[in-house]
């Protein structure tokens, strides 16, 4: 096979093109404990911030905050709490997919995964649960739709139709989606791996602020977390908070924070644009 010319492997790795994972700053863990701070005092639980804070991160392509991020939130707990936060966010990982698409999701939980202590790599699960089969293609299917239902009703049908004008087959991509990566599958229950309705609707809003540019689909989200809310999906004062008004501002702010302190006041790194400090 024929090798890339220098000038052309130049081109790739050219500062522009911020063609590697971004460093860690050394003011994350401090803007993490900041958000922890106030989350308890918000009483919203671990796997709220933590699930928020690790969709952030991914989008911001930023392996090594991962690993701040885990530390911080195992830190003085016993060795299980560190498992299930691992779980946690290689799930959450997972599900960035959908808004991130696949190369950073590869990058990033490929890292976040070899930088984890050797006690919690052999306890975290390794057997896939999301292969579709014959048997079990119709119940995806059913849970894709009944997901996108919860989030968009009373416009889910006319959604679908919409789309499909755009292309017939994006609403059949998305669904799929929908029922294979963002619905949890039947399985075996672990702690920490299943991510569940409303934390599903908070790695999406995390996910697309960080983006910038999908200021619509960020609002369906904010609203897909309350309709998870007002139907039982999750109980207590801190969910309930997080899906309010001060909770949505509180959110999108801390992705902010996350987006600021990871881009080094340069924003997202989606779209960075050729400008570079000399």
């Amino acid at each position: 096979m024929s090798k890339l010319s220098p000038a052309l492997k130049a081109l790739v790795n050219a500062p522009f093109a911020r063609a590697g994972t971004t460093p860690a700053p050394k003011q994350i863990r401090n803007v993490y404990e900041r958000i922890a701070r106030q989350a308890e005092e918000r009483k919203v639980e671990v796997p709220m911030w933590l699930t928020m804070s690790t969709a952030a991160t991914m989008t911001m392509n930023s392996p090594a905050s991962l690993s701040v991020l885990h530390a911080l939130a195992s830190a003085e707990k016993p060795l299980p709490i560190a498992v299930q936060n691992a779980e946690l966010m290689r799930e959450v990982g997972l599900k960035c997919i959908g808004f991130n698409g696949i190369p950073r999701t590869i990058n990033s939980l490929g890292a976040f995964t070899a930088s984890l202590p050797p006690s919690i790599l052999p306890l975290l699960t390794q057997t896939p649960t999301r292969e579709p089969t014959p048997e079990n293609i119709s119940s995806t299917k059913a849970r894709g739709l009944g997901v996108w239902t919860s989030i968009y009703r009373p416009f889910d049908t006319k959604l679908i139709e919409k789309l499909a004008l755009s292309h017939p087959d994006l609403p059949v991509h998305i669904l799929s989606e929908y029922g294979l990566l963002f619905a949890d599958p039947p399985r075996e229950k672990v702690a920490g791996r299943e991510v569940g309705r409303i934390l599903t609707s908070v790695v999406a809003v995390a996910c697309l602020r960080a983006q910038t540019g999908v200021g619509p689909q960020v609002i369906s989200h904010l609203f897909g977390l309350r309709k998870a809310v007002e139907a039982g999906e999750a109980e207590g004062d801190g969910v309930r908070w997080l899906a309010s008004d001060e909770g949505g501002v509180w959110m999108l702010e801390s992705v902010d924070r996350i987006v600021e302190a990871i881009g080094g006041g340069e924003g997202t790194t989606f779209a960075p644009g050729r400008a570079v400090k000399l």
